[in-house]
């Protein structure tokens, strides 16, 4: 129906939109649109600047969903998006303004993420400089998605899509979760982002939260229940 959210799932780094795969077959079962775009993941503010523009394709009301550092990237661009309705943060980033995706977790153990990430040889093409960050092949399967298959996880670890150095530390200008009503998954057994910072970030906002046992990738792992909290947003469209 013309006034019905199409839902906009934003992935992260690491990952690509292949990963929603659960979650967009339980929202199409349940009759809701649903787009997946692709994330550069080459800055925040360029990052969010290509959602924005895709966005214009979507007719219609909007709810955002980002996993990850997509989060971060939904809640820049979220301010700049006609007619967005909610934003869901799966296991996500949330910054604040003047705040990365870096600096927001700094208060907190690191995750094990931050002893399995190496930096490229090379300059990441499209940014301002540095490397771009991988997860070590070996490492991948625990830090990023312990709870999901050995063969499925080797497929991820070797066609990873990597994050620019200076997305990771670049501050967000803008902080969509301020004005727009919220909804966060908390990945209780999270290897890449630590849960107490999601906790924060989702209380914060004022979020209406849940929480899952599972890793960074629950979202894959559970997709009905990642689908479940998406849906009660659009329910509440």
């Amino acid at each position: 129906m013309a006034g019905d959210p199409t839902v906009v799932l934003v992935h992260g780094a690491f990952a690509d939109a292949s990963g929603f795969a659960g979650v967009i077959q339980r929202l199409r079962g349940q009759g809701v649109e649903v787009r997946a775009p692709w994330n550069p993941l080459r800055g925040l503010s360029f990052d969010g600047d290509a959602l924005v523009r895709y966005s214009t394709t979507v007719d219609g009301p909007i709810v955002l969903v980002g996993h990850s550092y997509g989060g971060a990237v939904i809640s820049q661009a979220a301010p700049s998006v006609k007619d967005v309705k909610a934003l869901v943060f799966l296991s996500a980033f949330a910054p604040d303004v003047g705040e990365s995706c870096a600096s927001v977790q700094t208060p907190y153990p690191p995750p094990l993420l931050a002893s399995t990430l190496v930096p490229s040889p090379y300059d990441a093409p499209g940014t301002p400089g540095g490397p771009d960050f991988f997860i070590k092949i070996a490492d991948f399967h625990e830090t990023f998605c312990a709870d999901l298959p050995d063969d499925v996880a080797a497929t991820m670890a070797v066609s990873q899509r990597p994050l620019s150095a200076a997305a990771f530390t670049e501050n967000a200008t803008e902080a969509g979760w301020k004005t727009i009503p919220s909804w966060y998954l908390v990945s209780e057994r999270d290897n890449a982002i630590p849960p107490d910072a999601e906790r924060f970030m989702a209380e914060r906002m004022k979020a209406t939260t849940e929480s899952v046992d599972g890793s960074h990738a629950a979202f894959i792992a559970f997709p009905d229940v990642a689908a479940d909290l998406i849906l009660k947003s659009v329910a509440a469209v």
